[in-house]
């Protein structure tokens, strides 16, 4: 188990992404079902390693794209 802050660090260097925060990691934890189960360990929350390293190898980057001006968005 992994707090989101060395998950990110972990991530990175093991090139799973070229780079990520931990706030983002937290934003996706409540925002995407998806995201694997998350864990409590103190005041810290925590994600298992072997099920996050596939989750964020098979994510595809969003890096500054700006979904509100996607023509195609599910809003309009």
């Amino acid at each position: 188990m992994l707090s989101f802050r060395e998950l990110a660090r972990r991530l990175v260097s093991d090139g799973v992404v070229e780079k990520i925060s931990h706030q983002r990691i937290s934003q996706l934890a409540r925002s995407d079902e998806t995201f694997p189960p998350v864990v409590q360990v103190g005041r810290s929350s925590a994600v298992d390693y072997r099920l996050a390293r596939p989750y964020f190898a098979g994510r595809k980057s969003r890096q500054g794209q700006r979904t509100d001006l996607d023509t195609g968005s599910a809003g309009r």
